[in-house]
């Protein structure tokens, strides 16, 4: 079994090599470069030192991540017959290396020793020519990776691996889900390297606009405090939420409770469902932010008697989310949103059966539900035992049932018959497949619009709206409806 030995070539050229890693390159029975295209290399050759590279391996991988597995397991199997390779990677081997992550890691599973020599990291120069404070915080990101969820505006960041024009336009296209387009960044090429080094800041929507990247360039973008920038990200919100609690916030913010609070999520809910009705996107991201904030409320007050946090409400849904979706996220297969559903009510079930939970199947729906809803989720609870209708025809029955029991009702008794009515034509927009709930609501969405019609009609005429006959009022509804249909393109 032979050993693994890897050396960085540091940021520059051969000066800024340590004498012990000259040692090593000038010594090695058998080099590997992951890739030629670095400042040392040139100097290597002249001195007659003998390697070989990587290179072949990125232009036959399709993608990064096939790279430098190919990488690690060439120089692993050598290991394993007996070999001793140097592996030598641009800058420092701990720096942003996944191939050496890999050997490390699958090097001690296959039992070869991964050996790691020292290099000159490129963020000692970087530092330096920015003149920046590493200790005042700092991310090093990969260009070839780069999602926006990894940024952090409020520390200074550096990303590596952007070599060309192409890789820098999907780095600015992830920079602006942030920043404004015309935020200061900089671009650093061959820091320390002399004669070689460049240093150019622009504005970020000039960032790919010239061939100014290489194998050695990296872009930083300096910390930020505006505002703009800033609110979009999700700890600025929870940040907020807490100023307005605090003892000198807002004096309304600090006196809700739970309690309080309660028939406001309610209500921002269903202007949200309003606004997808109205299919208004810009209404629909500022109502759901609405029903953000009740959340956030809700988590800070609990977070404020130890009770549970923010994190804990995240947690607990990934949680749930993974463990209802083994279909995604183990080893279990669904074909189709019913077989999704299906597991999902299997799992849930399972989970209420692991608490040692008993009692009625009508269980988990609050009271405090709207009667429509409430009536909805009680009959789809009953009907997963099989307590429901199984043909249209005997609900109609009971509607005509209930309708005539209405009629023949003492006043006394009308309320609670006028709910049996409710109850029944619930179970019939269930069986067809219709949300009772959303079906009323576009009822009154359809009132509203037809009735407005009807008003304006009236104006036309100028006398107020309560001046005609039924008969006349009506004649305009129906005229409304005709031209709705017509609009609609129906007969």
């Amino acid at each position: 079994m032979g050993k693994i030995t890897v050396v960085g070539l540091g940021y520059g050229d051969e000066d800024s090599l340590p004498l012990g890693v000259y040692r090593l390159l000038t010594g090695a029975g058998e080099l590997w470069l992951r890739t030629e295209k670095h400042p040392v290399v040139d100097w290597l050759s002249v001195e007659g030192v003998r390697f070989r590279s990587f290179d072949s391996v990125y232009e036959k991988q399709a993608d990064f991540p096939s790279v430098y597995r190919e990488i690690a397991d060439r120089l692993l199997n050598r290991a394993e017959e007996g070999h001793h390779p140097v592996y030598a990677v641009p800058g420092h081997p701990m720096v942003a290396e996944a191939t050496v992550a890999l050997l490390l890691r699958e090097g001690k599973e296959r039992g070869i020793p991964v050996e790691v020599k020292g290099g000159a990291s490129f963020l000692d120069p970087v530092f330096a020519r920015l003149g920046v404070d590493p200790a005042d915080g700092f991310l090093l990101l990969d260009g070839t990776d780069l999602n926006a969820d990894d940024l952090n505006p409020r520390l200074h960041q550096l990303i590596i691996q952007v070599y060309d024009r192409m890789r820098a336009s999907e780095v600015k296209l992830t920079l602006m889900e942030f920043y404004p387009d015309d935020y200061p960044v900089t671009v650093v090429t061959a820091a320390g390297v002399a004669a070689e080094e460049v240093v150019t800041r622009v504005p970020l929507y000039e960032l790919d606009r010239e061939e100014r990247f290489g194998n050695l360039s990296t872009v930083y973008i300096p910390p930020t405090a505006s505002e703009q920038v800033l609110h979009r990200q999700f700890e600025t919100l929870t940040g907020i939420i807490a100023r307005l609690r605090a003892p000198d916030g807002c004096p309304w913010d600090r006196k809700q409770t739970h309690e309080s609070l309660r028939p406001y999520l309610l209500e921002e809910a269903y202007e949200f469902l309003e606004a997808v009705a109205a299919e208004d996107g810009e209404a629909m991201a500022d109502e759901l932010g609405d029903v953000l904030l009740q959340i956030l409320l809700h988590a800070q007050i609990a977070s404020e008697t130890g009770e549970f946090d923010i994190r804990d409400v995240v947690k607990n849904l990934s949680d749930k989310m993974v463990r209802r979706h083994p279909h995604v996220f183990g080893g279990e297969s669904a074909k189709n949103a019913a077989e999704v559903k299906e597991k999902w009510e299997q799992i849930k079930q399972r989970e209420r059966s692991g608490a040692n939970r008993e009692g009625s199947v009508l269980e988990g729906i609050p009271t405090e539900f709207p009667a429509l809803l409430r009536a909805t989720k009680l009959q789809k609870k009953a009907a997963k035992v099989g307590f429901h209708w199984d043909r249209p025809e005997e609900i109609r029955d009971k509607l005509e049932e209930e309708l005539e029991e209405i009629l023949s009702a003492s006043p006394e008794e009308r309320e609670e018959e006028v709910g049996d009515l409710f109850f029944t034509a619930v179970a019939l927009s269930l069986y067809f497949g219709t949300d009772p709930e959303q079906a009323l609501l576009a009822a009154c969405r359809k009132f509203v619009r037809r009735f407005r019609r009807v008003e304006e009609e009236a104006r036309k005429t100028g006398r107020p709206v309560d001046s005609f006959s039924l008969e006349e009022l009506d004649d305009w509804w129906n005229r409304a409806k005709r031209e709705e249909r017509r609009e609609k393109g129906k007969p």
